[in-house]
């Protein structure tokens, strides 16, 4: 709110008392890589239950391959396939943009849903049977049928973004910290934790590729 006050020149940001006081650290996530055989559950309930198995396979599919957020899963858009090279355009929160690798078997069944839904090239990808574009409220019913087939799925809150800490952990242990950084899609600014020397070691989007392939046991163009 003083913020906002400062922008609108309502304040001087010398007379601003919230500066003054120091913001609550974050607390830690509770958020962690899922395990294997639990990974496993989840995808088959998705594909067993539900008015729709699939598209929730699919956005679990989607978001296991790239670790993306939902933000830049539901802007995703026809046009941002590029078949050739298994890569798709995410758009994410802070306007990052990044080429992410897939499989051939995610960019396939990717497009074959643009197709059968009738996605327009410049719009949503991501749609119902009946063309309408999904929101984020299809992740919320997805997760909550989920933890009814699921108990632990409810208790422990899992949802979508434990996806992405599944992925990028996987990614880390196996492939080292830059490649788990580039396959994030973590931008070098803005963040000092990380340190300058990541600005040397940039992982790069070849290496991404072979990352995946060795994920999905594909082979990749670009790997």
């Amino acid at each position: 709110m003083y913020r906002h006050a400062e922008d609108d020149e309502l304040i001087d940001p010398a007379n601003n008392p919230a500066r003054k006081v120091a913001k609550p650290a974050r607390l830690p996530s509770t958020r962690r890589a899922v395990a294997g055989d639990r990974l496993a559950e989840i995808n088959h309930t998705a594909a067993t239950t539900g008015n729709d198995p699939a598209l929730d396979t699919l956005l679990l599919r989607l978001h296991t391959e790239t670790a993306c957020r939902r933000g830049g899963a539901l802007a995703l858009r026809p046009q941002d396939l590029d078949p050739a090279q298994c890569l798709i355009f995410l758009r994410e929160k802070g306007e990052t943009v990044r080429w992410q690798p897939v499989s051939p078997t995610l960019m396939a069944h990717l497009q074959q849903h643009a197709h059968d839904r009738h996605a327009p090239r410049d719009g949503q990808l991501l749609r119902y049977r009946n063309g309408q574009p999904i929101t984020s409220r299809r992740y919320d019913h997805l997760w909550t049928r989920l933890g009814k087939h699921l108990p632990w799925v409810a208790t422990q809150q899992i949802s979508t973004h434990w996806l992405r800490h599944t992925t990028l952990t996987w990614v880390e242990r196996n492939f080292g910290y830059a490649v788990a950084r580039a396959y994030a899609g973590h931008s070098d600014h803005g963040s000092s934790e990380a340190g300058t020397t990541t600005t040397y070691v940039r992982a790069s989007i070849n290496e991404v590729a072979a990352a995946l392939a060795a994920l999905t046991e594909q082979p990749h163009p670009l790997s």
